[in-house]
């Protein structure tokens, strides 16, 4: 199964991470019908994200989002096109 590995450093400290990462779970709800949900925790949070097709972890840390996903196989077949639009959307975030 074709694996995805987003990482991006911040400097927002884990509340503001936070605030991000819920944005992102919400987008991520909306425009592409994503189960998610959120386990907070003391040192780094767990979003946990799935539809057909498509599950994965965003954990999200006091300097840094970490995005793991794993791609069924026919959203394999455009693994480059969905890694630039989550990269795009998680940059966009951090803007």
């Amino acid at each position: 199964m074709p694996q995805l590995h987003i990482r991006r450093t911040h400097t927002l400290g884990l509340d503001q991470a936070r605030l991000l990462a819920q944005r992102w779970m919400e987008q991520a709800r909306s425009d592409y019908g994503m189960e998610c949900g959120y386990e907070r925790g003391v040192q780094h949070d767990v979003v946990r994200f799935e539809r057909a097709g498509v599950q994965g972890t965003l954990t999200v840390q006091a300097s840094s989002f970490d995005l793991q996903a794993e791609l069924g196989f026919l959203l394999g077949a455009f693994k480059a096109r969905i890694e630039e639009q989550i990269t795009r959307n998680l940059d966009a975030l951090l803007q």
